[in-house]
């Protein structure tokens, strides 16, 4: 169906081209309602960003961008119905990076994110942040690596839950050192991070949002960030290649996808938006706010991360044998 779906609006565009007269004009898109689906609850790091973007594309665009939190299998109903959306521009599904991971978590999930959906932007990213109590006589990871090799059995380190992306960055550190190194899982990143300042759990993996404060107030000390660069947020923080080891890096995004099919010149218009959206620096900063740092990709570059994710995150998951809770 999704198929002979694509082949109708390959058609149709073919047809327009031939004729002259555009099948879907930029100026009549769009034309209603745009529904973004947010496959979260409201008011989490997701839903917040995603409002905060798309409230502001249909504002440039003049036409109403409102919020549908589906919720519920960690992202996959939301996900799943929107997959199943028609490809016409008047669905847009938020993506956060439990896009990529659960294909590989679950058994099964209902969408394919290579073919039931289209690159639109990776709007913003969000860097995980390896930190340890402040009395671990620790102060970069390799003098980690060290301790913990020395100490088997003695080491701990606490993430939100598992599966979520703190986890599989602790599980790549662990597996790319073969650390003896017990994963706890807690009920979201604020209770891990307590478990960290309190020496339950010495070592955390963790969102900027729920460990900035503790490390400016010094009951955490912070000694990498597992993205590409470093965050706005913890400048003086070198990632974990700087650090010296390339093979850990990770980060949390949120981008937007469409149904496959939808027209490219729809595709185009909808990056064109969302990439001015985010340019200015207010926008930048209440991102920052929310730990996030801005991206604004193409199409191109947003799909080749989200194939790349897939195939990292799945070999994780593989190797330290994670099931979905």
């Amino acid at each position: 169906m999704r198929t002979d779906r694509r082949h109708f609006i390959a058609g149709t565009v073919a047809l327009g081209v031939a004729t002259g007269t555009p099948a879907r004009a930029q100026s009549a898109y769009p034309s209603r309602p745009v529904r973004v689906v947010v496959p979260f609850a409201p008011g989490g790091i997701t839903d917040v960003a995603a409002r905060l973007i798309t409230g502001k594309v249909g504002e440039q665009l003049g036409k109403q961008f409102y919020v549908e939190n589906i919720v519920g299998g960690s992202g996959n109903v939301g996900m799943g119905q929107a997959a199943r959306a028609a490809p016409d521009g008047y669905t847009i599904l938020t993506a956060f990076s439990s896009f990529v991971i659960n294909p590989a978590l679950f058994e099964r999930v209902p969408y394919d994110p290579v073919n039931d959906f289209d690159p639109v932007s990776l709007a913003v990213t969000s860097t995980t942040v390896i930190v340890v109590n402040a009395d671990v006589p620790v102060s970069n990871i390799r003098e980690l690596v060290t301790l913990i090799r020395a100490n088997p059995g003695k080491y701990s380190y606490a993430s939100a839950g598992a599966g979520t992306t703190a986890h599989l960055a602790g599980e790549q550190f662990r597996l790319a050192f073969a650390l003896d190194l017990v994963h706890v899982p807690f009920g979201g990143g604020a209770p891990s991070m307590a478990a960290a300042v309190a020496g339950h759990t010495p070592i955390a993996f963790g969102s900027l949002t729920a460990a900035v404060p503790l490390i400016n107030d010094g009951k955490l000390r912070a000694l990498a960030v597992t993205g590409r660069s470093r965050t706005q947020i913890l400048p003086n923080v070198p990632t974990t290649a700087e650090s010296g080891y390339p093979e850990i890096e990770g980060d949390s995004f949120v981008g937007f996808v469409v149904p496959a099919g939808t027209p490219k010149d729809v595709i185009a218009l909808l990056n064109l938006e969302i990439v001015k959206s985010l340019a200015p620096a207010e926008m930048k900063e209440r991102q920052a706010a929310l730990g996030n740092d801005v991206v604004a990709s193409t199409p191109e570059e947003f799909g080749r991360r989200i194939r790349t994710e897939l195939a990292t995150w799945a070999k994780v998951i593989k190797a330290a044998n994670i099931k979905a809770g």
